[in-house]
């Protein structure tokens, strides 16, 4: 009973440590009781984190089970930035380009863990894009690529929502792919990871629609960073979409959309109709 009751203790007080032993370690942001916070997930628990992310932030000593806060997206960046056409399972039988190419997101297309895709009144094609998101830890600034790693906070899970009709439609992309709610990410945003080979999968209402390794990025993330940072200045908080892999189909209402990060969890959301105007 005695060496049940220390081997107890030991896990008690020992358990962090253990759990960080494969280097990775996956933090979050969260509400509750009306506050936001940054903490580290530890398996059910969340330990609260005294300052934001990325100002070496220290355990407060609190902990928390995750079913009694509301996780969210994980960071508050200034920018959001994506890359298009970065599997050659989705270019098909398309030429690569010489250069990542670009476009931005807003700020408010984010959206955590949980929450709601909201599909406009007037959306009737809008595709799921699973994609690996990286996190920026440093300012950037024209960032040779062979310290771009460097610079690189982490990855999170993303899904950049697009309504297909409208990109066709549109001269930008702006209510295509920057509407609310078009970028959900999450659950966690994990440091320690080989980023360069991760398992990237979706899945709607439980069947894979897609499944690649990070391995196949036509631009790699230190190439990404780099070439970004040659003209935008990049932020701590900062994210960038790296481009999703194979094919894409319509969502409906309804639909429950999982995007599976190795490393870093299941980023779950749920597409809802838009009410109509005259019920709002």
């Amino acid at each position: 009973m005695r060496r049940t009751a220390l081997c107890l203790v030991f896990a008690l007080l020992f358990a962090p440590a253990l759990a960080a032993q494969d280097g990775v370690t996956r933090y979050v942001r969260y509400q509750a009781d009306g506050e936001e916070s940054y903490g580290i997930l530890d398996g059910e628990t969340v330990r609260e984190l005294r300052d934001g992310l990325f100002d070496d932030p220290e355990p407060t000593g609190r902990t928390l089970a995750v079913s009694d806060v509301r996780l969210l997206a994980p960071v508050e960046p200034s920018k959001v930035i994506a890359v298009g056409l970065n599997y050659q399972s989705h270019l098909g039988d398309r030429e690569p380009a010489d250069y990542p190419g670009l476009f931005a997101k807003f700020p408010t297309t984010l959206t955590g863990p949980g929450t709601e895709i909201l599909m406009p009144r007037d959306a009737h094609n809008l595709h799921y894009e699973g994609e690996m998101v990286i996190v920026i830890g440093r300012r950037a600034e024209d960032v040779p690529v062979e310290r771009a790693h460097g610079y690189v906070f982490g990855v999170t899970a993303g899904n950049d929502v697009s309504e297909r009709d409208w990109q066709g439609a549109d001269l930008q992309w702006l209510r295509a792919k920057g509407s609310d709610t078009f970028g959900p990410i999450g659950p966690a945003v994990a440091t320690g990871l080989d980023y360069g080979d991760l398992l990237l999968q979706t899945r709607v209402n439980g069947e894979v629609r897609q499944s690649e390794r990070t391995r196949d990025l036509l631009f790699d993330v230190p190439t990404i960073v780099s070439y970004i940072s040659r003209y935008v200045t990049l932020l701590p908080g900062d994210v960038i979409f790296t481009g999703t892999p194979g094919s894409t189909r319509a969502m409906e209402p309804g639909d429950v959309v999982e995007i599976e990060l190795e490393g870093v969890g299941v980023l779950r959301n749920t597409v809802v109709r838009e009410a109509p105007a005259s019920t709002r």
